[in-house]
């Protein structure tokens, strides 16, 4: 039997290859079905009291100042700030990393969603409850890491526990006043005159996403290709291990026959 055939690392190859044919093709049929779903709350949308918004933010008042970048304003902002330490492993005998004291706010003020063609303000859609909506909305317009110093007070504490600060990062997402939104959800009009944009009541998803509708469904398309593709590149390349392993076990087998 030849060297190629008791190889552990190409059984190992052979293996590898099939499991993540099947994972990727797990990942490609939930991102199929996610677009199917997304194709039919379009269809349905256009149909009951949903409807489909891609429309400018406007914030109703005073907009969400950033923290940290001049001049620029929102209507949602999350900012996180995480420290991260070191601490010594006496076994390894290394520096090993841990996040804590995490600390996340929120900010939002009411907005709307206005029309960019609009001549006038009237034609606008109020956004209920914007946070409680999924899709990835918000745009990180500041990200900071900043490491400690090695001054006389972290040098005592180092000897004393163990442990050291490293960094301490810093993040601010916003929904920016001005940013294109797509908003997908139920439309109600109070007091026959304002239209507000809220989670549908019969189950169905509720989503804001940058961009415009065919964006989003070009990327969630492109995702599914992504899979579909690893699906085949590592279901061949395990195929093509295998068969080379069967025809080396059949030649050896008719060489010995003979």
């Amino acid at each position: 039997m030849s060297d190629f055939t008791v190889n552990p690392l190409v059984w190992i190859g052979i293996g590898s290859s099939f499991a993540f044919s099947g994972l990727f093709y797990g990942l490609y049929q939930d991102k199929k079905k996610e677009l199917e779903k997304l194709k039919v709350y379009m269809f349905v949308y256009a149909l009951g009291r949903t409807r489909v918004f891609h429309c400018m933010v406007q914030a109703d008042g005073a907009p969400i100042t950033s923290q940290y970048v001049p001049r620029c304003f929102g209507v949602i902002q999350k900012i996180a700030v995480e420290e991260h330490w070191k601490y010594w492993n006496s076994f390894t005998r290394t520096w090993n990393s841990r996040t804590m004291n995490k600390k996340e706010t929120n900010n939002s003020v009411p907005f709307s969603l206005v029309s960019p063609s609009a001549y006038i303000n009237d034609l606008y859609v109020k956004v209920q409850n914007p946070l409680e909506a999924s899709g990835d909305f918000l745009d990180r317009v500041y990200h900071k890491i900043k490491h400690a110093e090695a001054d006389l007070v972290n040098i005592v504490l180092q000897g004393v526990s163990g442990e050291k600060p490293g960094a301490l990062e810093e993040k601010e997402e916003m929904l920016k006043v001005g940013s294109m939104l797509t908003g997908f959800g139920e439309v109600v009009l109070e007091g026959g005159e304002v239209m507000r944009l809220q989670a549908p009541q019969d189950g169905r998803k509720y989503i804001l996403v940058p961009g415009d509708y065919r964006s989003f469904m070009d990327r969630h398309e492109s995702s599914a290709s992504m899979w579909k593709s690893l699906t085949a590149l590592t279901g061949i390349t395990g195929t093509t291990l295998l068969a080379a392993v069967i025809y080396n076990i059949v030649g050896d087998q008719d060489q010995k026959s003979k």
